[in-house]
């Protein structure tokens, strides 16, 4: 049936009749426009983004507008004047150091025209190469000129000059200038520099100047890379008097910093000349009469507390430092055992010896020591198992407190200073000045020791023993002091008990920074037994017919030496160098008018009287002249330039007389 099944093609379709046509059309517009109104309500951005847009926009527009308003009307006139100083800019003027000068008007610093190199590393296409070439002009190490360069070059701009030798001389100056068009970046420095005309007499007074380094340009806003500044001596300690005040150049500029065009804004003032109360010759006198020993001289007025001679032995000269020194010169210097670098008269401290008496002189007579008393010296004295000797072995005998000072008696001290003890012995020689600095224009002044009971149990964890008062009652233990100090103190004495400050400044006013807490007949009463010293007890070597003179040797034993097999001392020649004794002397003459204190230390001389006593003399021979008195005396047949005479004999000091007898008071306790 499926078989005979016909099929029958299906009809086409009808048209559609007008009537029915219309709805379908209509429907079908319709569905259209829907979709179209939902795809496009899809896609479009929601009402309250635009908003939040727009409000950005407005915002943004509302800052820029304030902005470009605050900067043009409200700081416009302050962006000019900071746009013409990023266009402009200064540069310091080197302003030449002042000179110092003797109390006579000789120069002992001085400035010089100095010449160097320096690199621009900007101009320079091949640096490595620049510097080995400056190595071989100027002879120095190529290591340290790379050590130089690297540690420098960070402080410049590399347009701007870096020095890396300064020193250079004429000759040398000629030779780089003729090469100098082939090595591009390089050029010569011109300026002024230190120079020391007296060289190695006055280094440790007047010091010497250096490049300033980071630290002290980091201290000081005023300095800059190159500056010359003070290092040691006075070059350090009046740096703001000596220095001076730059000047500026005003330099106009481009956008990267190179300079367009230069003007003189403000010139450069010299520092402040300077002249000291030292005396040229003197000092020279003072170092010949040293001879190369190691020690120290002081000449100091004693009224005015003026400084006539400083000097040290041995020395540097001060030049090397000025014109930059070299690294086996300083080296050569650093570690010398001879210590050339190191000021004796105010760093170095040292046990006083004998002419601590001085000082212990006057304490007895303070503390109620009655001068007429004596004490017995035998040589030595016990306590307990050890032993105390006097410098001279068989003693003295029967001593007064002024002979124990003209024969410099140990055992007299030693015997009195236990009577009094060391707690009023420490508060007197603090009192007289000893244990602090004196004040000196100097840098780097040591204050030296007086010890105590609670200085030892403080710093050495002992208690005080009687043997130690016996040690400090003749300067020697743990008693240290500078020689400064020591002509204060001398100075005190003659001047009627004021502690002075060391000037070395020609103008400085006299200036009083303490008291000897003492009457005035005690003062004179030691300053008659040094008188009675130099006339014929240990002192005698400064001794004059012509001249009013007083002194006090030490020996200032420096190590414990054991007696040799047969108890006999070693003598001075037969120790090693470090193990000899220092010399002291402290003295005073009068002549004319002209009073001086002359204080010499001669370090691991020996005797006092023997070393250090001859120091003194020659200066003394400087000072007043020979002694045209003297038996026997003959007036040299053509003049020599034996230093300023001062005219004939004075008489004695002021309130004082060659009478022995005239000894003060006891005081009560």
């Amino acid at each position: 049936m499926t078989k005979n099944r016909r099929i029958i093609p299906s009809a086409a379709p009808e048209p559609a009749s007008p009537l029915t046509e219309a709805p379908r059309r209509k429907r079908k517009n319709w569905r259209s426009w829907l979709t179209i109104q939902v795809e496009s309500e899809r896609y479009q951005p929601p009402r309250s983004g635009i908003l939040l847009l727009q409000v950005l926009v407005g915002i943004f527009f509302f800052v820029f507008v304030t902005r470009f308003w605050y900067l043009q009307l409200h700081l416009g006139p302050e962006m000019t004047t900071q746009a013409q100083k990023n266009r402009l800019r200064t540069e310091r003027i080197f302003a030449p150091r002042g000179r110092i000068f003797d109390d006579h008007g000789n120069i002992l610093a001085d400035n010089r025209t100095a010449y160097g190199l320096a690199i621009i590393r900007e101009d320079c296409p091949d640096i490595p190469a620049t510097l080995a070439q400056i190595s071989q002009w100027t002879d120095t190490p190529l290591e340290q000129l790379q050590n130089r360069y690297n540690q420098d070059r960070f402080k410049t701009k590399p347009f701007e000059a870096l020095p890396l030798v300064s020193g250079l001389d004429f000759g040398q100056v000629a030779r780089i200038e003729a090469e100098l068009v082939n090595w591009p970046g390089l050029e010569i420095m011109v300026r002024t520099n230190r120079y020391y005309p007296e060289k190695d007499l006055f280094a440790h007074v007047l010091g010497y100047v250096a490049e300033a380094n980071s630290a002290e340009m980091e201290k000081d806003p005023d300095l800059a890379m190159g500056d010359l500044v003070g290092k040691a001596g006075l070059e350090l300690e009046l740096e703001k008097r000596l220095r001076g005040h730059k000047g500026l150049y005003q330099m106009e500029v481009d956008a990267h910093g190179r300079m367009l065009a230069k003007s003189l804004s403000e010139a450069p003032s010299a520092g402040q000349e300077l002249a000291l109360s030292l005396d040229r010759d003197l000092q020279q006198a003072a170092w010949d009469a040293l001879a190369g020993e190691a020690g120290c001289v002081v000449v100091m007025e004693p009224d005015t507390g003026k400084l006539r001679a400083l000097v040290t032995s041995p020395a540097y000269d001060n030049n090397l430092f000025a014109s930059g020194i070299s690294r086996r010169d300083w080296e050569a210097l650093r570690t010398s055992k001879r210590y050339p670098l190191q000021n004796r008269v105010i760093q170095s401290v040292y046990p006083p010896g004998s002419v601590w008496k001085l000082l212990m002189a006057v304490f007895f007579l303070e503390n109620g020591v009655d001068p007429r008393e004596t004490v017995f010296c035998g040589g030595q004295t016990k306590l307990g198992n050890q032993i105390f000797r006097c410098w001279r072995r068989g003693g003295h005998g029967s001593q007064t407190l002024e002979q124990s000072l003209i024969n410099s008696c140990d055992v007299y001290y030693y015997i009195m200073a236990e009577r009094l003890g060391i707690d009023k012995i420490s508060a007197f020689a603090k009192q007289c000045g000893f244990g602090r600095p004196t004040g000196v224009d100097l840098p780097h002044e040591r204050s030296g020791l007086v010890p105590s009971r609670d200085w030892k149990q403080r710093y050495r964890k002992q208690v005080w023993v009687r043997g130690d008062t016996f040690n400090t009652s003749i300067g020697q233990g743990f008693t240290l002091v500078t020689p400064i100090q020591m002509a204060v103190y001398v100075s005190a004495m003659l001047n009627g008990g004021d502690l002075l400050k060391p000037q070395l400044l020609e103008d400085a006013p006299r200036e009083v920074r303490g008291r000897i807490p003492a009457e005035l007949s005690h003062l004179r009463f030691v300053v008659q037994a040094m008188r009675r010293t130099a006339g014929g007890g240990t002192a005698k070597v400064v001794g004059r017919h012509d001249a009013d003179m007083g002194g006090k040797t030490g020996t200032a034993q420096v190590t414990k030496l054991k007696m040799t097999a047969n108890d006999r001392r070693l003598r001075t020649a037969e120790l090693a160098y470090l193990h000899r004794d220092h010399a002291w002397i402290a003295t005073w003459g009068s002549k004319n008018g002209k009073t001086y204190v002359v204080i010499v230390m001669v370090e691991h001389g020996g005797g006092g009287s023997s070393v250090a006593g001859p120091v003194a003399k020659k200066v003394y021979e400087y000072l007043f002249g020979p002694d045209t008195a003297a038996p026997g005396y003959r007036a040299p047949e053509a003049p020599q330039p034996a230093g300023r005479m001062l005219g004939s004999a004075s008489g004695p000091l002021p309130g004082m007389t060659n009478d022995s007898n005239d000894l003060p008071k006891r005081r009560r306790r």
